[in-house]
């Protein structure tokens, strides 16, 4: 099975939170892909382990707190993992043009 990782930096201004989190769940359902969401964070200059939640599920994508300006970690399992990656990057750091 194939997966796909991507890091981008979150530039929508609401985060992760509420609209923006509806539509990446919908958006993520529309995949075979199994997709998951990570925020990683660094504690005194360590990573620390961060769980990763089902892009699928709105309340487990809130419970990450995304915030314009975070770093967040996609992973894709399946056929359609790449193509699924690059739609949900366009909502979470859409082009400011």
């Amino acid at each position: 099975m194939h997966t796909a990782e991507r890091r981008l930096v979150v530039t929508e201004k609401a985060g992760l939170h509420a609209r923006p989190a509806a539509l990446f769940a919908q958006t993520a359902a529309r995949y075979e892909a199994e997709i998951t969401v990570a925020r990683p964070r660094t504690s005194e200059g360590a990573a620390v382990p961060s769980p990763e939640v089902s892009a699928r599920s709105v309340l487990s994508l809130m419970t990450l707190n995304i915030r314009c300006g975070d770093e967040i970690v996609l992973k894709a399992s399946g056929e359609d993992g790449a193509e699924a990656l690059d739609a949900l990057a366009v909502i979470a750091a859409p082009d400011p043009s």
